[in-house]
């Protein structure tokens, strides 16, 4: 009778154990590591801006330093696929995008990674139209300025992009194919460097999100044409849509881009639940709220669980586009 009771007792204890083990791992992690924060893009863009201005945060609440490291290239997916490789431990998270997780898997057929199968998600920080815009000193100032110019110029006006298969690049190509209207595709490394180039006027134009274009359009160095949302932003009132543009076939053009926060597959769910409730808190705050919409973006507020299917609904939408588009990497 008491080796019973002993016995019992013992596989009591073991499954107490076991089940106190996930809120160990959420208690024990982080353990003063340095996290190691993947920005998939160029210094200077939106991924990069948002990874900096989280981070900072983000390493005071878990008591630890995040360290952004940018590995550009590919729209992306170099950067991506790295993450993708690193230890599911918590410790390497991914700013992800509508480009490197929902685009380049339509694009690319030898992709290193699975946009969804390779990661978890953590949180979706919101999304954001693209705005069209030309140096200060072009001479175009509608769009259909530009649309005549491009009809006029032998392989039609330049136009910058963060990489091929990002979501600025997809802007311009779709509106080569409703309009009709051919433009030479510029890809760069990310937006930093792109939109430099539109500014000194080395590149005719840009799609690009409004947190990357918004301060230089506010300073004067560029000149917003048209955003891609279906209504007028609150923080450009006087800049028009596409769809308001007069051009028939662009009536219904719309193009949103989103910023999202990843870890590699397979990391702990208290650890990736941590990182969500963390991040949420950081996101909610009332300063961050009005810098977010002060950079054009819509702040999202998802569920992980929703999050997933958000983004397979954006993998299934774009694939749809870019096969409607026939569109192809260089």
């Amino acid at each position: 009778m008491q080796r019973r009771t002993l016995v019992q007792s013992a596989a009591l204890a073991a499954a107490g154990a076991l089940m106190a083990l996930p809120a160990m791992a959420q208690t024990t992690w982080p353990t003063g590591k340095a996290i190691s924060y993947v920005v998939p893009f160029a210094a200077g863009g939106t991924t990069d801006t948002l990874a900096r201005l989280i981070g900072q945060q983000l390493g005071t609440a878990l008591g630890t330093t995040v360290v952004v490291e940018n590995k550009g290239g590919a729209a992306g997916s170099i950067g991506s696929e790295a993450a993708a490789r690193s230890a599911p431990d918590g410790y390497t998270l991914l700013g992800g995008t509508v480009s490197s997780h929902a685009i380049n898997i339509s694009l690319y057929p030898k992709l290193g990674y699975d946009p969804i199968k390779s990661f978890s998600p953590v949180t979706l920080i919101g999304t954001n139209p693209v705005v069209l815009v030309v140096s200060a000193n072009s001479p175009y100032k509608t769009l259909k300025d530009v649309l005549t110019a491009a009809k006029g110029k032998q392989g039609g006006l330049s136009s910058a992009s963060a990489g091929t298969g990002s979501s600025q690049h997809l802007a311009v190509e779709l509106l080569a194919y409703k309009s009709g209207v051919k433009f030479t595709h510029i890809p760069y490394k990310g937006s930093g460097p792109a939109i430099q180039d539109v500014i000194s006027g080395q590149v005719d134009m840009m799609f690009d999100t409004t947190v990357v274009a918004a301060p230089h359009i506010q300073s004067g160095k560029l000149r917003a044409i048209a955003v891609t949302s279906p209504k007028r932003l609150a923080s450009m009132p006087d800049v028009p849509t596409v769809a308001e543009s007069g051009v028939a076939e662009l009536k219904d053009f719309e193009v949103q881009s989103w910023q999202a926060i990843f870890v590699p597959a397979g990391t702990p769910t208290p650890v990736v639940s941590r990182l969500h409730d963390e991040i949420r808190k950081i996101l909610a705050q009332p300063d961050m709220q009005t810098r977010l919409k002060g950079f054009g973006m819509e702040p999202a507020d998802m569920s992980v669980a929703q999050i997933a299917t958000f983004q397979k609904a954006e993998v299934d939408k774009w694939a749809q586009v870019i096969k409607a588009a026939n569109i192809k990497v260089d």
